[in-house]
C-alpha cells in the first residue's frame, strides 16, 4: 500500500469543509463536537507515533489504533462510555466520508466502521418534585441582574426541559408573548419545535425581557458583556444553586 500522507490532511479538511458544513449542514455544536474528537486523536498520535498531522497515514490510523485511542479515552482521560462513543461516532463519519474519496482502501477502513459502540448502563433520569423547585428558585438573590437572569433561565429550563444548547441559543424573539405564549427554539437534527409556558414562568420571562429591553436578536440569557452564555456558565450557575444536580440530569442529555 502506498504511503497516503499528504491525502489524510485534505480529505480530513473535505470533511469538515465539504460533508459536514456544505452537504450536511450540522449544527456549530456538531463541529465543535467532531473538531474536539479529531483534535485529541491526532494529539494522541503525536505522542504515541511520533508524527505530526501532517505526516500520518491512512494507515497509521487502523482500527487497532483507534481501538486503543478509545481506550485511552476512558482510562486516562476518565471519560464515560457514552463519551466514547460518541468519539466513536464522529471517527466512523469520518471513515465513511473517506470511503468514497480513496475506494482503494475499503478494507482498511471497513476495518474501523466494524469497531463496535461500548455498552453501557444507562442511568434513569430523575425528576423535580414541586418543593424541590420552590427550594431552587427560592435559592437565588434576586437582587442583582445576575440573579434575575439566573432565576429567568432556571424557571425556564425547569418549565420547559429545553436541553442546554437549546437554552443558551434563544434570542428574544424566540419568546412569543400574547394569545398563546410560548417559546420557539431549533433543537437537535436542526428541529424546530415550540414549547407552550404556563402563567408563572410566562410572567418571570415577561419580567426578564422587559429588563432585557434589547434587540429581537440578542441573546435572551446574555452574559454581562451581552454574549451567549456558554454550556460550562450554565453548568457553574446550575451546581450554584442546585447541590443534587442529578436530579435536573435530564437537562444535559445532550447528543452529539
Amino acid at each position: 500500500m502506498k504511503n497516503l500522507s499528504p491525502a489524510l490532511p485534505n480529505i480530513l479538511e473535505g470533511f469538515f469543509i465539504e460533508r459536514l458544513m456544505n452537504q450536511k449542514r450540522v449544527s456549530k455544536e456538531t463541529i465543535l463536537s467532531y473538531r474536539d474528537t479529531f483534535r485529541l486523536l491526532l494529539q494522541y498520535a503525536k505522542r504515541e507515533l511520533g508524527k505530526t498531522p501532517s505526516k500520518l497515514s491512512f494507515e497509521d490510523l487502523d482500527a487497532p489504533f483507534i481501538c486503543k485511542f478509545l481506550n485511552h479515552l476512558e482510562e486516562e482521560r476518565h471519560n464515560t462510555a457514552r463519551t466514547r462513543n460518541h468519539r466513536l461516532a464522529a471517527i466512523r463519519s469520518f471513515f465513511h466520508y473517506a470511503s468514497f474519496q480513496e475506494p482503494q482502501l475499503s478494507a482498511h477502513i471497513q476495518r474501523v466502521l466494524a469497531i463496535p459502540t461500548k455498552r453501557y448502563q444507562k442511568r434513569e433520569i430523575d425528576f423535580l418534585t414541586a418543593d424541590e423547585v420552590d427550594a431552587i428558585l427560592d435559592a437565588i438573590d434576586r437582587s442583582s441582574w445576575i440573579g434575575r437572569r439566573n432565576y429567568a433561565l432556571i424557571s425556564l429550563a425547569i418549565h420547559t426541559g429545553l436541553r442546554v444548547s437549546e437554552l443558551i441559543n434563544l434570542c428574544c424573539s424566540d419568546v412569543v408573548l400574547g394569545g398563546g405564549v410560548y417559546v420557539h427554539c431549533t433543537g437537535k437534527g436542526r428541529k424546530d419545535r415550540s414549547m407552550p409556558l404556563g402563567k408563572t414562568v410566562s410572567k418571570i420571562i415577561d419580567n426578564w425581557l422587559d429588563e432585557r429591553d434589547s434587540k429581537p436578536s440578542a441573546p435572551l440569557f446574555p452574559t454581562r458583556h451581552g454574549n451567549k452564555l456558554s454550556r460550562d456558565t450554565v453548568a457553574y450557575t446550575l451546581r450554584k444553586y442546585v447541590p443534587w444536580l442529578n436530579s435536573i440530569v435530564h437537562l444535559f442529555q445532550e447528543s452529539v
